[in-house]
């Protein structure tokens, strides 16, 4: 199958049908089904023998939620689990842009994380830093970028300078998480100028702009990602291509391509704030006490999806009752602190993110294309946030050896990859070592991942590429394909940009991690 045949939305009703999503996926996938939202959840059903679905009735002829009802504290507790569970990736989205749109101008948020104002992106200059607790599961394989917008009040202009043979491209998400538009390498988006529109704009293509690129929702973010090899050489060469990754509003663009020397902005101050986990992991962007407070705005911001009507409702009614009862209200708040908990927390598992992919490795599903999948939007969101497509990237993911035992800085441990049998891509591939808390172990080689971008890397006399995980060296003959561990738990994390037909169709299975 091609290429091509896999980026359509072909591939993606097949892949809907395939997670049993169910006819409202099939819809916001271009299916074009009118489904009423009673049966939103649940999947089309083969009539026996006939080989077809059973029809749905008209979405009209099916009831709402009732307005006026008393919800009783069982049945509100019950919506309110629901709400935390599904508005926790957009509640996390409205904190990120508050905290990184504070930026007075483009540049590194206390040296280290690229911010700009709204309606801008920061960019990086090299990988980013190994401090960073912006977001988990960052990768040292590529040169970063971040901005927030709000596209209804202020489209965007994105800037594309000319790559030549380098692999990149630029991740735009919305409020969900899922991505938008197709700019990047594995499209062959040529260098221009490109229009980030929210999905109530309605003016007109300006002279000069190259495409408009509509966001289904107002609130949306960029993440490009310029991939960077090892080497001195490629970190000057990418420079000028870096340099002229510029996003902008609207009324400032004049048909030229602005240029900001990233290696030389002005640090940002880090402003005072009491967002911290407490405990050296991820900034903590969704605060369970607060979180009813914000959910409302979601609600008026992100439009539903076929199929979502109802659940709409149920969520409205919900925040109606309690802004009117403040026993209930708290009971939201307990609500929260308990679901996350009970069911946020154990998404930081990996055994609890995707599908399993064979030799004890689980891989990305729908990833930054979930629709309606909710256990893996909120799995991403709170494991490994901003994914890519998945014919963009495929993640693979495991807190466990070939045994089943937890990773630990107490073992040593190996990867092969036999000879052809390194993960397939276009583009380029990583193994990334995590600690505890997903993010990087600062080492004395300050080395946090092994894959294309290294040329060093030695191979066995059989062409074999076996890299060496742990906290104490393999031996000086082997320190160079070895990634350094804490002494304590940590994960491992398979990377493969642009990735060829066995990464897609899942043919393709990560190596056993070897107890050495």
């Amino acid at each position: 199958m091609s290429t091509k045949l896999k980026n359509s939305g072909e591939l993606n009703r097949r892949e809907a049908i395939r997670a049993s999503l169910g006819a409202a996926a099939l819809a916001t996938l271009g299916a074009r089904l009118s489904v009423p939202a009673a049966f939103a959840a649940a999947p089309a059903v083969a009539l026996a023998g006939g080989g077809q679905a059973r029809a749905a009735a008209p979405a009209d002829d099916v009831t709402m939620p009732a307005t006026g009802i008393d919800m009783h504290p069982g049945y509100a507790r019950t919506i309110a689990r629901m709400a935390y569970v599904w508005g926790w990736p957009m509640v996390n989205m409205l904190n990120r842009k508050a905290k990184i749109t504070q930026a007075p101008y483009p540049g590194l948020l206390g040296g280290i994380l690229p911010a700009a104002p709204r309606g801008q992106v920061g960019m990086l200059h090299d990988y980013i830093e190994p401090s960073e607790t912006f977001v988990t599961c960052p990768n040292q394989d590529v040169v970063y970028g971040l901005g927030f917008f709000l596209l209804d009040e202020e489209p965007v202009v994105a800037q594309v300078p000319d790559f030549d043979d380098r692999f990149w491209v630029y991740a735009l998400y919305d409020q969900r998480t899922d991505q938008f538009g197709r700019i990047g390498k594995p499209y062959g988006t040529k260098p221009g100028f490109y229009l980030l529109v929210g999905p109530r704009w309605n003016g007109l293509k300006p002279n000069g702009i190259t495409d408009i690129i509509r966001c289904p929702t107002t609130l949306a973010n960029a993440i490009p990602r310029i991939f960077q090899d090892d080497t001195p050489e490629d970190k000057k060469a990418i420079q000028s291509a870096i340099n002229q990754v510029v996003f902008y509003p609207l009324e400032d663009f004049t048909g030229e391509m602005k240029t900001i020397e990233w290696a030389t902005v002005k640090d940002i101050p880090v402003p005072q704030s009491s967002d911290s986990d407490g405990g050296g992991g991820e900034t903590k962007w969704v605060i369970p006490e607060k979180f009813f407070d914000q959910f409302g705005e979601v609600l008026s911001m992100v439009d539903p999806l076929p199929g979502e009507e109802a659940m709409y409702g149920q969520f409205r009614l919900l925040m109606d009752a309690s802004e009117k009862d403040a026993d209930l209200k708290k009971l939201l708040v307990q609500t929260a602190v308990e679901t996350e908990k009970d069911v946020i927390g154990p998404f930081f598992e990996w055994k609890h993110n995707g599908r399993p992919a064979g030799n004890g490795w689980n891989r990305s599903t729908n990833n930054a294309q979930f629709g309606l999948d909710y256990f893996n939007r909120t799995g991403t969101s709170k494991s490994n946030m901003f994914d890519n497509r998945p014919n963009e990237t495929q993640y693979f993911y495991t807190d466990f050896d070939e045994t089943g035992k937890q990773l630990s800085g107490s073992g040593s441990y190996s990867i092969t990859f036999p000879e052809g049998q390194e993960p397939p891509v276009n583009g380029f591939w990583s193994l990334t070592l995590y600690n505890d808390k997903h993010l990087f172990h600062a080492n004395d080689l300050k080395r946090y991942s092994l894959g294309t971008k290294n040329k060093n890397l030695k191979r066995g006399s059989d062409g074999a590429l076996t890299l060496y995980v742990g906290a104490k060296s393999p031996g000086k003959d082997k320190e160079m394909n070895w990634l350094p561990a804490p002494d304590g738990k940590f994960s491992l994390y398979i990377r493969s940009y642009w990735g060829k037909d066995p990464i897609l169709d899942g043919s393709w299975q990560p190596p056993k991690i070897k107890v050495t």
